[in-house]
């Protein structure tokens, strides 16, 4: 975990998701989440080969996904019979509760830019049923000198109407100008902790340069961050109260135990196979061309929650 008491630059690793290459910021060893923001993917910008990202059907349980578009279109499928193409400035929310499965491809043509969240379901909510949820506009104002796109929860007087179970933030800031340097100070719920990520271009935080490849952790007590960015540039910050909560993060669930987390793996591996019969956890099989993906394997692997 991290210092609680001081902010922190934290490197980022860097993966490739379905062709794409990408920066995960969150999770790490120093930082399991921020809220209940538990994994943040930044996702290009990139320009692949056609097909481009391409990423079959596989599950979720006891989270949120939360894809928030910036340059490209992408094809949203899932096992409760929705069909979406996501495009830039909008919002997919899926809440998989007990069970989803979904699956996720490029369209034409293939370039991407975008961030992928998920947020941990409390208890409270973790085992309900699955949702999808699109939102094809988001609320804006400006912020200094740059444009403040609302994504989740409430900021700068805004509300985002992406339904979520935990008090939560999420901005997009973009430097839309072209002459100078944007720069704001952007104030902070000191009953939060929060994180800023660099999305596009350069970006200065509290004096420092905060490169794509690092995400910069603001402790609760933070009640202010001064932002500076060049034209054209655009950077995340999210937010939300610690959650209080032991979670367990492993492939594509969260959940509270390893009991759960095994139990979720062979329910999948079962129904992935061809012509399964009997209950189905995570739906019926999705319309898709492409295969679903295999749950790695948990032989040797100690699951631990995280606070």
């Amino acid at each position: 975990m991290t210092d609680p008491h001081s902010p922190q630059h934290l490197p980022t690793r860097t993966a490739d998701v379905g062709g794409i290459p990408i920066q995960r910021a969150i999770p790490q060893r120093a930082l399991r989440k921020v809220g209940a923001w538990c994994f943040l993917d930044h996702a290009g910008p990139a320009d692949p080969e056609p097909p481009g990202m391409q990423v079959g059907p596989h599950p979720h349980i006891g989270l949120q996904t939360f894809t928030w578009m910036i340059r490209g279109e992408v094809l949203h499928r899932d096992s409760l019979g929705n069909t979406r193409i996501i495009r830039p400035g909008q919002v997919n929310l899926m809440t998989a509760g007990h069970g989803i499965a979904h699956s996720e491809e490029s369209q034409t043509p293939s370039h991407i830019h975008a961030a992928q969240l998920w947020i941990a379901l409390p208890d409270s909510n973790r085992n309900g049923p699955a949702r999808f949820q699109h939102y094809p506009e988001l609320p804006q104002t400006t912020a200094g000198d740059f444009t403040a796109t609302v994504l989740a929860g409430e900021a700068l007087g805004l509300h985002s109407p992406a339904e979520v179970h935990t008090p939560l933030m999420g901005v997009d800031l973009f430097a839309a100008g072209t002459a100078s340097p944007a720069r704001v100070r952007l104030p902070l719920r000191t009953d939060f902790e929060h994180a800023v990520l660099s999305l596009e271009g350069r970006v200065g935080v509290e004096g420092q340069d905060l490169p794509m490849e690092e995400l910069l952790y603001l402790p609760p007590g933070t009640e202010s961050v001064e932002i500076e960015a060049a034209p054209g540039s655009r950077l995340l910050v999210i937010g939300g109260e610690p959650l209080d909560e032991p979670i367990l993060l492993w492939w594509n669930f969260v959940a509270r135990t390893g009991e759960e987390i095994a139990e979720a793996r062979a329910q999948w591996e079962a129904e992935a196979l061809p012509g399964h019969a009997g209950v189905r956890r995570f739906g019926p099989p999705l319309d898709s061309p492409l295969r679903p993906l295999h749950a790695p394997s948990l032989e040797g692997t100690v699951l631990r929650a995280s606070r």
